[in-house]
C-alpha cells in the first residue's frame, strides 16, 4: 500500500515539475527546457487557429511572439492528474490552469500592451526511460483581456460537458 502511494506521489511530482518547467522555460527564454516538456513526436492544439503540429514546433512558433514581448509570466494553477496505473504508472492525463501576463514592446508611439490570457492546458502524457514528457496538448483559452478589457473567449471552452476536458479524462 505505501510503495503504490509512493508511486503514486512521485509520478505526480515528475508531472508537476515538467508543467512548472513549461513556464520557466518560456518565462526564462530556455528553449532547451522548453522543448523538453515534450517527448520527441508530442503535438500541440492551440484552438481558435493559434497553432496545430509538434510540441517543439510550437517551442519555435512561441518564442517570436515571446520576443516581441518586454515581460511574459505564466502561472500555473489548480493541476489535475489522473494516472493510468496506480501501482506503476507509465501514462497520466492533466488539466492545468494557467494565468499568462504579457506586456508588449512599445510601439512608435511608446504605447504598451498589457495582455493576459486565462488558459488550460490538456495534457497527455507518458513516462519514457523513466522521464515524463507530454505526449499530446490541447491548449484551450478561457478568456484575454487586452489593457484590462475583455477582447476574447475560447471557442473551445465549454461551461459543460461539451469542454475538452470532459474527453480527455473520459479517455484515460
Amino acid at each position: 500500500m505505501q510503495e503504490k502511494m509512493l508511486n503514486q506521489l512521485l509520478a505526480k511530482q515528475a508531472i508537476c515539475d515538467v508543467i512548472y518547467r513549461y513556464a520557466r522555460g518560456l518565462d526564462r527564454m530556455d528553449k532547451a527546457m522548453a522543448y523538453a516538456v515534450w517527448h520527441d513526436g508530442g503535438t500541440a492544439i492551440y484552438h481558435d487557429d493559434i497553432y496545430q503540429g509538434s510540441g517543439r514546433g510550437f517551442v519555435d512558433w512561441v518564442w517570436g511572439a515571446h520576443e516581441a514581448m518586454t515581460h511574459h509570466s505564466h502561472q500555473m494553477s489548480n493541476i489535475l492528474i489522473e494516472l493510468d496505473d496506480e501501482e506503476h504508472p507509465q501514462t497520466a492525463t492533466s488539466e492545468t490552469y494557467a494565468t499568462v501576463s504579457l506586456i508588449s514592446i512599445p510601439d512608435k508611439n511608446g504605447q504598451k500592451n498589457n495582455m493576459t490570457a486565462m488558459v488550460r492546458y490538456l495534457d497527455r502524457w507518458s513516462c519514457r526511460n523513466d522521464i515524463w514528457a507530454i505526449d499530446h496538448r490541447v491548449h484551450v483559452l478561457d478568456m484575454q483581456l487586452l489593457n484590462g478589457e475583455p477582447v476574447a473567449a475560447g471557442t473551445a471552452s465549454q461551461r459543460n460537458t461539451n469542454d475538452p476536458s470532459f474527453q480527455l479524462f473520459s479517455e484515460s
